[in-house]
């Protein structure tokens, strides 16, 4: 299973769709999907001028269990998951997940788990700041 996890990160340096993808590529793969999160200009119809994600310390650990379940789970050949940390502006890239499988159908199931696991189970915390001066938690582990 550690040879289908081939890129797993949190950082404070931006970050390389080319890598993921990079990261991913396999000759025994017929797909491979990509899930990539920017920052938003707007949340909850309130415009966002700022986001800082911040990740407790077993974040890594955390996200590595995330993607060995959907190793388990899926038909996989290879997975990679990195999240960003400290202050992002608008268009930047907060994460990128990548998960390459024989089949397409495969593909997008199991970059979707990964996403969504690594949405409800790695504590990564989002500080946004808005426009009007506010400012909002969102937490991790939905």
């Amino acid at each position: 299973m550690v040879d289908v996890i081939r890129l797993l990160g949190i950082r404070d340096t931006p970050l390389s769709v080319d890598e993921v993808l990079g990261a991913v590529e396999d000759h025994a793969a017929g797909g491979t999907a990509v899930f990539v999160g920017t920052v938003r200009e707007q949340d909850g119809g309130r415009p966002v001028t700022l986001l800082s994600y911040s990740a407790h310390p077993s974040a890594e650990e955390r996200l590595r269990r995330v993607a060995e379940k959907v190793a388990a789970d899926h038909q996989v050949t290879a997975l990679a998951a990195v999240h960003r940390v400290g202050d992002l502006r608008l268009g930047e890239i907060a994460v990128v997940v990548a998960a390459a499988c024989p089949h397409r159908a495969e593909a997008f199931e199991a970059c979707r788990r990964l996403i969504d696991d690594l949405k409800h189970e790695v504590p990564i915390w989002k500080h946004q700041v808005f426009a009007d001066g506010g400012a909002e938690w969102v937490g991790a582990c939905e």
